[in-house]
């Protein structure tokens, strides 16, 4: 098998076969094959696309380069929960421990952040000694004794991901939606759980820009999800403003602590609910969504999921005083106000310029090495639809060390949008998609 032969069928618009793409990702991951043509195969399927069949079987091919997670130690249905990213996006931290009080397990396997998206590694480790970093059976043991964990990305599930992501980086071919729905499907495969949540964002703050896209994507992931056994939901939510009203990491904790005691942002408190509550529900067998609902509401307002975070920061060596004492979490030495000359509606706030400020200010990196500041970033004060007086500032900017302020103000000025009537109410959930739909 000559991979120029697979480029050229490509090339022309013919659909591969699954043992030349298994040929191609085998050869991705030992590196015998040359990136140039990894990287013309790609841009062929970029803009030739790729069946049904072609993603499934480079999925399959991707899952089978690494190691798949053995769970079946760990008792019950384990739920597994995956977002592709937004600012001020931070329910994995709220939705994990949510479900583990329900007596569901979640050992949740995260990423950092790059771009102006958030990461939820970058944002655990702002708390005090926390570790992200364990062996497989401290992972089984912790998840068996207190329902969840929290660990980086491992490199030994599906590394030919590893290797091709890096290349569509870096040369125009991120925005195929089989590459996107192969690359997250192929982890979340091999991480190992029976059921599996995806939170999936569209609008100006998400990848995916539009709802059709997003849907695209969905219908794509929840297929690959029944071809393997992995039961499947992907649930469309809006991301045009930021979620919450923190965007930073330290910040971000602080409010996932106030929403885990039923007092965080109304809009991040019920998207937590419904990701929590689907999670519950397959991971029960899909039959009463209203009781799934129940349980997670009950969880919630009893202290069973603040309490259960509690241990997940203890058991995984972070200081459990963030809790109760905000103030051990790191926090920026100066902040400044930002806004208020005008009275008015908020209309719109635009969240990658919320997010790409927030980066300025030292919450982010645009680069896989940069360091961040953990206590850098940003708090809104007022959100889509609320009224807002001249004098009282939209929000309040929290300074890294090294922060690009007038980088972040430049940002900012264009980011919030006040007028003179409240605009139309835009639901958060979008769309559910299950398979039926």
């Amino acid at each position: 098998m000559r991979m120029v032969d697979i480029i050229v069928r490509k090339r022309d618009g013919g659909a591969l076969r699954r043992d030349e793409i298994a040929f191609v990702t085998a050869g991705v991951t030992a590196g015998t094959i040359p990136d140039y043509q990894v990287s013309a195969l790609l841009m062929a399927m970029l803009l030739r696309g790729m069946n049904d069949e072609e993603t499934a079987a480079l999925t399959e091919a991707m899952v089978a380069s690494g190691h798949r997670v053995d769970l079946s130690s760990i008792p019950g249905v384990k739920a597994g929960k995956h977002s592709t990213g937004g600012v001020g996006d931070k329910t994995s931290i709220v939705v994990v421990p949510l479900v583990a009080a329900c007596g569901v397990p979640v050992p949740k396997s995260s990423g950092r952040a790059l771009g102006h998206t958030g990461g939820t590694i970058d944002k655990l480790e702002s708390i005090p000694g926390f570790r992200v970093s364990m062996d497989r059976e401290s992972l089984l043991a912790q998840v068996r004794e207190i329902g969840c964990a929290f660990v980086g990305q491992t490199a030994d599930i599906a590394p030919a991901d590893k290797k091709l992501y890096a290349l569509r980086d870096v040369t125009g071919t991120v925005e195929s939606i089989p590459l996107i729905a192969s690359s997250i499907m192929s982890k979340k495969i091999g991480e190992g759980t029976d059921v599996l949540v995806l939170d999936v964002k569209v609008g100006r703050g998400a990848f995916m820009k539009t709802a059709e896209d997003a849907r695209r994507l969905a219908k794509t992931m929840v297929a690959i999800g029944a071809r393997v056994g992995l039961r499947t939901e992907a649930v469309l939510t809006a991301m045009d403003a930021p979620l919450g009203n923190a965007v930073g990491n330290a910040l971000e904790i602080r409010e996932c602590v106030d929403t885990l005691a039923a007092r965080g942002p109304r809009d991040l408190e019920a998207l937590c609910l419904t990701l929590a509550s689907r999670m519950v529900y397959l991971a029960s067998g899909g039959t009463d969504l209203r009781s799934a609902e129940t349980r997670v509401r009950e969880a919630l307002h009893s202290g069973a999921a603040l309490h259960t975070f509690r241990e997940v920061v203890t058991r995984q060596g972070g200081d459990p005083r963030i809790v109760d004492e905000p103030g051990v979490l790191p926090a920026a030495a100066d902040t400044r106000p930002f806004g208020g000359d005008t009275s008015g509606y908020v209309t719109a706030i635009d969240a990658e310029r919320i997010g790409r400020a927030s980066m300025a200010l030292g919450a982010g990196r645009d680069r896989v090495d940069a360091a961040i500041d953990p206590a850098a970033g940003l708090v809104l004060h007022a959100k889509p639809g609320d009224r807002v007086e001249a004098g009282v500032p939209l929000l309040t900017m929290h300074l890294g060390r090294d922060a690009r302020i007038d980088e972040a103000v430049a940002l900012l000025d264009g980011a919030i949008t006040i007028g003179t009537e409240p605009p139309p109410a835009r639901p958060l959930v979008i769309d559910i998609v299950d398979g039926s739909n």
